[in-house]
Formats: C-alpha cells, sequence, structure tokens
C-alpha cells in the first residue's frame, strides 16, 4: 500500500537538518527499496524546510514505524508528521491505475 508522509521542520532548526543528515541518508539506504519519491521540500529561499516520502509499505504500522525510525523524527527535528494513504494513478509517465 502507498503512504505520504509530510514532515514540516521545526523553526530555525537548519543546523540539527545539517547534523544529522548522514545518518537520515544511511537510514534512507537501508529502505530505498520501498521508496517511490523522497525529498525535502524546500521554503522560498530554497532551503529544507521539511521532507516528503512516498513509500511503498505493507499497512499503515509499518509506514508509521519507518517515520518514528527516521533519524530526523529520532532527533525531534519535524514540528509536524501527517501520514496518509494514496493511489497512485500515474508512475514515470505512465498511468498505472484508473
Amino acid at each position: 500500500m502507498h503512504f505520504t508522509i509530510q514532515c514540516v521542520d521545526k523553526p530555525d532548526s537548519l543546523e540539527l537538518r545539517l547534523a544529522t543528515r548522514p545518518k537520515h541518508l544511511d537510514y534512507l539506504n537501508a529502505h530505498k527499496d520501498a521508496f517511490l519519491l523522497v525529498g525535502p521540500v524546500l521554503d522560498g529561499e530554497g532551503k529544507p524546510r521539511g521532507s516528503l516520502y512516498v513509500v511503498d509499505m505493507p499497512d499503515r504500522a509499518a509506514a508509521e514505524a519507518f517515520a518514528k525510525g527516521d533519524p530526523y523524527a529520532q532527533a525531534g527535528l519535524f514540528e509536524s508528521m501527517v501520514i496518509r494513504p494514496m493511489r497512485v494513478v500515474f508512475k514515470d509517465g505512465q498511468q498505472v491505475a484508473g
């Protein structure tokens, strides 16, 4: 099942994000087979302000466990996190569902 995980960083937390980034990238590499799309959400100046994950997980509990296990989450970077199921209609320029 596909899920979006939308995270918003706490204000003035860029230093924490940058300090935690190596562990975060290691964590992502360990889970990369579950990703459809992952990356930072940028502010108006092009600086990271949050994260967006589109993942394929067995169920919501797995998506929640993945999100909570992220070093960014464990470091307290996020002000908010929203996990929602989604249905993929287009992927890689092709319609995959009706």
